[in-house]
Order: C-alpha cells, then sequence, then structure tokens
C-alpha cells in the first residue's frame, strides 16, 4: 500500500494507518512517501508493517525542494532546470510514480492520506484470475475543469494519435496498479520523450498519473492484464461545503455495498475529530 502524504495532513495519515491496521488485510507493507523535511515528523507512524519513504530515495538528485518565495517562504516548490516549478500535489503524483521504481511489490495499491477504513478490506480483491482490477469509469470524464487537459497531457506523454481522445474517468483513491506495468510505462515514455520520465512527466503542471496510467493500460497495452471496473471500493467527498459530525456520519452512511473506505478531502475543512470518532466507531 502507498500513500504519499505531507506535514498538513499529519494527523488524518495517522487516522489512515489506525484504519489500515484494524480493517485492511493482504498488503505486506503500507509505505508513506513525504519529502525530506517530512521524514523526521513521519517517523511517528512507523511500525512492523509501516514504513516512512524519502523522495529523495525515489526522485533524481536535479529536482530540488525549496521554500516559495512568492509564498513568503511559507510552503514550498520544486524546482529543476528540466521542468517548470511543481507544487506538491505534483510531485505527490510524481512519487507514486517513482515507488515502483524503488520497491519490488508485484502490486501497488494507491489511497490518499484523507483516507479512512471503516470495513474490513482484503486487497485480494483487486485481482480475479490473475488479472488486476482497473478503475475506469466509461463515458463519465468531466468535460469541464482539469479533466480534458489531463486525458491530452497523457495522450501526447504516451504517443497517442493527437486526433485520439477518451472519455473515460480513470481518476480515484484507493486503486491498484501492476508495477511491471508501470515500469514499461516509464520506459516507454522515456523512449518516446528521449529523457528521463520525470523531466517528460512534469514539462507540464498539467497532469494525472491515473489518466496516464490508464490510458497506458487501455491505449499502448491493450489492457493486457487488467480488467475494467467503474465502482470503486471509496466513496469520496472530493469537493463542497467542509462537512459537521452529522454529515460525515450521513456521508458514510451512503456508502454503496461494496464500499469499504471514505475519503473527505482534507482542503475542505471537514471536521477531522467526527472523522476520528467514525474510525473508533468502525
Amino acid at each position: 500500500m502507498v500513500t504519499p502524504s505531507y506535514a498538513a495532513d499529519f494527523e488524518r495519515c495517522r487516522l489512515l494507518c489506525r484504519s489500515v491496521d484494524r480493517h485492511v488485510s493482504g498488503a505486506t507493507t503500507h509505505y508513506l512517501l513525504v519529502a525530506g523535511h517530512d521524514v523526521a515528523r513521519f517517523r511517528a507512524l512507523e511500525g512492523p508493517n509501516r514504513v516512512v519513504v524519502d523522495e529523495r530515495d525515489l526522485l533524481p538528485a536535479w529536482l530540488h525542494c525549496v521554500p516559495d518565495p512568492s509564498d513568503l517562504f511559507r510552503r514550498r516548490i520544486w524546482v529543476s532546470r528540466r521542468t517548470m516549478p511543481l507544487r506538491g500535489w505534483h510531485v505527490q503524483q510524481l512519487r507514486r510514480l517513482a515507488v515502483a521504481e524503488a520497491l519490488d511489490e508485484p502490486t501497488l495499491v494507491y489511497l490518499d492520506s484523507d483516507v479512512v477504513f471503516l470495513k474490513p478490506f482484503d486487497c485480494a480483491r483487486f485481482w480475479r484470475d490473475g488479472a488486476l482490477r482497473l478503475y475506469r469509469r466509461d463515458g463519465a470524464l468531466p468535460q469541464s475543469g482539469e479533466h480534458p487537459a489531463w486525458a491530452r497531457s497523457a495522450g501526447r506523454l504516451l504517443g497517442l494519435p493527437a486526433d485520439r481522445t477518451t472519455t473515460h474517468d480513470y481518476i480515484a483513491t484507493l486503486i491498484a496498479w501492476r508495477r511491471d506495468a508501470v515500469l514499461a510505462m516509464l520506459r516507454h515514455i522515456e523512449a518516446r520523450a528521449g529523457r528521463h520520465w520525470v523531466a517528460a512527466v512534469a514539462s507540464t503542471r498539467r497532469y494525472s498519473e491515473c489518466m496516464i496510467y490508464g490510458r497506458y493500460v487501455d491505449e499502448v497495452r491493450g489492457g493486457e492484464g487488467h480488467f475494467p471496473d467503474p465502482d470503486g471500493f471509496c466513496r469520496v467527498y472530493w469537493s463542497g461545503p467542509a462537512l459537521s459530525g452529522e454529515g460525515i456520519r450521513a456521508f458514510a452512511a451512503g456508502m454503496a455495498p461494496g464500499q469499504v473506505a471514505v475519503g473527505i478531502q482534507s482542503f475542505v475543512g471537514s471536521d477531522l475529530a467526527a472523522i476520528e470518532r467514525l474510525v473508533a466507531e468502525s
């Protein structure tokens, strides 16, 4: 299991870890991917089956994390001569891709640090007859916001015909990728671009790692080793007003029968104490 996180989400990540330890089976190790300046804090979450990974052990040395002068040095940006300046959410996506080169795990299960499990979950549910579940909602790609740009960027990066587009939505949390497919994808990107895959992916700030992987599996590999499934295991509150205690309970009560977790995006400012009570009662 792989979770990229950062200091502002530390308490949410702690809740995630607690819920994983209580409800999840079938995973060998839970890896927390963080920036170098956050490593010491996240060490408190390590345990027999949980490891903190410094992004400097994953990403190339020419990508530097520095204080952001445009934000009075309160936040960080990632800079290099090979990419545009990147924000934390860009680099979290790069970590998700890079971890495949560092780990010897056949399956990589990705989940955000603001997810909590409320029901038992066996990671074997991602597999069926030797094929891995690929989250894909056919014809559901939003036609507003960043989604169309992410789809186009993925197509260019993978060398797909410019007139070919997709209407599929691959973006979710609590999803799984095949490590061998990720590695093949990175080599494919490098062969097409003639440079390191990080430089190629980050040449534009408008990208989605889920869209890149989904389009690669479907349109380059022809779906090999995967089967599509539109049903996610996690109910996600992507945006909207902050949820109160009752709102959080109502959202969790709306989980579909196959869903085992909820993800309430941290930036909406919902009541963390109420989420903690929900986990305690699960």
